[in-house]
């Protein structure tokens, strides 16, 4: 396995592992982070607060993880599913009271000196809503 896959791996093991302070290890301070169907936010104090929002909202896991590298190991992709429970009403979106759900998803990444500098994340927020309505 390349380091860049041992990267987004290991990104991912964070995740599931609900280490905040490993994940934002493995970004760079001017991460760019594209939320699906959403806005784009730039930088890792922004992140941190996403990360500190989507953990109070919902519990998820991510599994049957695929990671694809370019050869330069500039780009990677990962396709995974998303294992969630609905935990605190999220805005706008439907009243939470512990809906599960789960999703077929996937992630395009940046990668510069061993750090992760773009993740733009994608699903089907039709599916999502159809499953917590």
């Amino acid at each position: 396995m390349n380091k860049t896959a041992e990267l987004i791996r290991a990104y991912y093991n964070a995740f599931n592992q609900q280490d905040k302070a490993g994940f934002l290890a493995l970004l760079d301070d001017r991460i760019i982070h594209d939320i699906s169907q959403s806005g784009r936010e730039i930088g890792k104090p922004a992140f941190e607060k996403f990360l500190t929002h989507i953990t109070r909202c919902y519990r998820e896991n991510i599994s049957d993880l695929a990671v694809m590298t370019s050869a330069d190991g500039l780009r990677a992709a990962a396709e995974f599913t998303i294992t969630g429970e609905y935990l605190h009403t999220d805005g706008n979106f439907p009243k939470a009271h512990g809906q599960k759900y789960t999703l077929p998803a996937g992630a395009f990444f940046d990668v510069r000196d061993g750090k992760i500098t773009r993740i733009s994340n994608h699903y089907n927020l039709k599916d999502w809503l159809a499953q917590v309505s």
